[in-house]
């Protein structure tokens, strides 16, 4: 049994030898079943210029999910603050959050959602200097969502009731200690950066300060897990998306693998040291995977998990994300 709610992330993945059309058509399809499982989120990310991944629009994909689920909180996981105007990212997750009241996340990284400085430079136009205003962006989203009448001449319009939840992503310590700064709830990139964990979230809840947003810290774990009823299977499954990982960490560009090329390729060019990475994720069975997240709550404290996983067919996926589910409920 896992003590927290749980949450899905998802890539969008692009398949070999599919459009990024179904892509994006399987992540809508994907947050009406998983909505049925109890997930308390469902998030999508923003990658640029990329075969891997079809989710370049976060708020416009976030705002289809939302208009065809009823329930599930839908948001970003997050939108790539350098690569916006902080003002149209306050008014189009605003906009968002009026369409579907009380559903509606902001979740904000400093990334570029991109290893290509071609695209990087095509969305930053505006920063020619070499400085990173993440920071400064990040207080402003903040001022911007706040609408305190503080009388500033620059606020959203309309005046919106209510407003997105603000959430902050973060994979070190100089991310966590900003979350604190602000008072945000913090998600936590485990996933990509498990090593870092234990520091960022120790200087999070060292350094808390109370806000709007919340009272007190609160995090969210996002992990990569794989789950099928067999262990065999579980482990066919997982492949493709650790061969992604690679290929993102070698700088190669390539689609998601079937699990049948997925085997046939690792076969002929997997060696020692990839096996090693992959130690930090999560698959297996129902009992093992359960029992392998409920242990990162326990280490880590966190409040809440959210799951991602690269699996090739959406059926497996939906499967998955099944059998988690109703495991952690036993």
């Amino acid at each position: 049994m896992i003590s927290v709610p749980l949450s899905v992330l998802d890539l969008t993945p692009v398949q070999e030898g599919h459009s990024a059309q179904e892509a994006l058509d399987n992540t809508v399809e994907l947050a009406r079943r998983t909505e049925k499982f109890g997930y308390r989120r469902f998030w999508v990310t923003e990658h640029h210029s990329t075969h891997i991944a079809a989710s370049a629009a976060p708020a416009v994909l976030v705002g289809q999910i939302a208009a065809t689920t009823s329930a599930i909180t839908v948001g970003s996981g997050g939108v790539m603050l350098n690569n916006h105007a902080p003002l149209a990212v306050a008014e189009q997750f605003a906009t968002l959050d009026a369409l579907h009241p009380g559903r509606i996340d902001l979740g904000v990284g400093g990334g570029a959602g991109t290893t290509d400085e071609r695209v990087t430079r095509a969305l930053r136009q505006h920063a020619t200097d070499g400085t990173d205003p993440y920071a400064q962006d990040v207080h402003a989203l903040d001022g911007y969502l706040a609408q305190d009448d503080s009388g500033d001449d620059v606020f959203l319009l309309p005046r919106y009731e209510t407003r997105p939840a603000l959430w902050l992503l973060a994979s070190t310590t100089t991310g966590a200690r900003l979350a604190a700064e602000l008072g945000l709830p913090l998600a936590f990139a485990h996933h990509i950066r498990p090593q870092n964990a234990t520091e960022s979230l120790a200087c999070y809840r060292e350094g808390f300060r109370p806000s709007r947003w919340s009272d007190r810290p609160y995090v969210m774990l996002a992990v990569q897990a794989v789950c099928a009823d067999s262990d065999e299977r579980a482990q066919a499954l997982a492949l493709p998306g650790d061969l992604l990982r690679a290929d993102l960490l070698a700088g190669r560009a390539k689609s998601l693998l079937s699990p049948e090329a997925a085997a046939v390729r690792w076969a002929k060019e997997a060696d020692p040291g990839a096996s090693a990475e992959t130690r930090t994720r999560v698959r297996g069975t129902p009992e093992e995977v359960v029992g392998h997240l409920a242990g990162l709550v326990d280490e880590h404290g966190a409040d809440e998990l959210m799951i991602t996983s690269s699996i090739y067919d959406l059926d497996d996926r939906t499967r998955s994300y099944e059998l988690i589910a109703a495991g952690a409920a036993a």
